[in-house]
């Protein structure tokens, strides 16, 4: 019998499952797509490649919690480090968001001009540093005793950090600025949102400084694609199972029965990398289904519509930009385009004088339900943001090899999943309230966006090395 079994291939259920395996538990992953990653692999279409959604790795340095769990695996990533992490055109401004704090105060003092700035700024950076460098701290779901054992483990978070715990972001904002106007304001929103999945208006300061400060940590770019991080992640392991969707799950006493369309699996444990508002599906039993229903509360179904572009060009991109315009694009709920494009050196994921594009803009899921207005919806949103990408970078009409998109109605379709970008860690969904790794059915286990701890390869990897330690493996 398996000891683990891991439901879903995404940064989570990867990199659990590539880590348990190294240590010599039985293991065994599933992945209902052809492509490892989730929302976070590569894929073919029309011969041209392209990174699914996420496209940056952050936190891949000694001491951070990313490189250790590569490290314990013997997995060494071919990367290149990316600084600017990020440029931002915004109203004809370009604001690159260098790594260096001296250097980025620049920048920002030119385009966003306030006597408040550096104060602003070095507090964000020290917030970001400090954070990254406690540990000791870990957070349980299994009973309410361990929940509140686990809570005293923050303690010290919590004396250092609680005056930005305790107070909006949007307030903090408004109060340390004394008035910001909108270009400003968009121009924070847009980075907030792009890390965070929320506005200001919904969460605490001390996450809204984390956001902001996301890009004086090092972020690389992944050649090859990002799906080349859990292909090398997985390489060693002894049983990887792609187009295998597990259809259902049942607890039986000490191990549980996992059903593909082929198969039945038995193993000791099993680890989910659903999300946690939609997982009460894969069970029958009406204990665990309940468990997982009172968290389908916090489903946003907030989500990306994606733009994938293929140009020739000898012009030499930055990795990554966002867009700012002063609406909303129409079939959004965001007026900030975010776009990555492939190295000019990456012959791996585009021929040589070509580059691969992914562009994506926050949406709401209940607005790409397929009806009969489906396909003019998406076609409408799709021309309005390579207008913009086009716009805004420069590119020709003649250098456009190739384009495609995709709603949130996709990635359900290849990866059973609509709502995208996690589950946002707001003033109403905060520890104590957060889901953990952890639940109160023995041998069930969740790991991903969507539970403890954050978003983005730092916070699921927070979530990755919580699991580790409720596991004490």
């Amino acid at each position: 019998m398996l000891e683990y079994a891991v439901v879903g291939s995404g940064v989570g259920g990867c990199s659990i499952a590539a880590y348990l395996d190294a240590k010599g538990y039985k293991t065994v992953l599933f992945e209902k797509d052809s492509n490892l990653g989730g929302c976070s692999s590569t894929f073919t279409r029309n011969s041209y490649m392209y990174n699914t959604g996420a496209t940056t790795l952050a936190g891949y340095k000694d001491g951070h919690i990313v490189k250790s769990l590569f490290d314990s695996i013997g997995y060494k990533p071919k990367l290149l480090a990316t600084d600017p992490a990020i440029v931002i055109i915004q109203n004809g401004k370009t604001s690159p968001r260098y790594r260096d704090l001296e250097k980025f105060l620049t920048v920002v003092e030119q385009n966003y001009p306030h006597p408040k700035n550096r104060e602003f700024w070095t507090l964000v950076y020290e917030l970001n540093k400090k954070f990254y460098s406690i540990d000791g701290y870990y957070y349980s779901n299994s009973s309410f005793l361990k929940k509140a054992l686990s809570l005293l483990s923050y303690t010290p978070i919590f004396l250092k950090f609680f005056r930005y715990f305790s107070v909006n972001a949007k307030t903090f904002l408004d109060h340390f600025f004394g008035g910001i106007d909108k270009e400003y304001l968009d121009f924070l929103e847009a980075q907030i949102m792009i890390v965070a999945q929320a506005k200001s208006s919904e969460i605490n300061f001390f996450t809204c400084a984390l956001a902001l400060g996301y890009t004086f940590n090092e972020t690389h770019y992944v050649y090859g694609g990002m799906g080349a991080l859990f292909d090398g992640m997985s390489a060693d392991m002894k049983d990887v199972r792609v187009n295998s969707e597990i259809k259902k799950i049942e607890k039986k006493e000490g191990y549980y029965k996992l059903y593909t369309k082929d198969e039945v699996i038995e193993a000791k444990n099993v680890i989910l990398n659903s999300t946690v508002y939609a997982s009460a599906k894969l069970f029958d039993e009406s204990s665990i289904q309940n468990y997982y229903k009172k968290y389908e509360k916090l489903d946003n179904r907030q989500s990306s519509f994606m733009l994938y572009v293929t140009i020739k060009s000898d012009v030499e991109f930055a990795h990554h930009y966002q867009i700012i315009q002063d609406e909303k694009f129409e079939g959004s709920i965001s007026n900030a385009l975010f776009v990555s494009f492939s190295d000019k050196d990456d012959e791996q994921i585009a021929p040589k004088g070509y580059y691969s594009i992914t562009a994506s803009i926050h949406t709401d899921v209940r607005f790409w339900q397929k009806d009969a207005d489906y396909k003019a919806k998406k076609e409408r949103l799709k021309n309005l943001l390579l207008e913009s990408l086009m716009k805004n970078l420069d590119i020709q009409t003649s250098q456009i090899i190739d384009c495609i998109s995709a709603t949130p109605s996709t990635f359900a379709k290849y990866i059973s999943r609509s709502q995208l970008g996690g589950n946002a860690i707001t003033m109403k969904n905060f520890l104590p309230f957060l889901p953990s790794n952890d639940t109160p059915i023995k041998g069930l286990y969740n790991v991903g966006d969507t539970v403890y701890a954050a978003q983005g390869w730092p916070g699921v990897m927070l979530g990755v090395n919580n699991l580790k330690k409720l596991l004490h493996v």
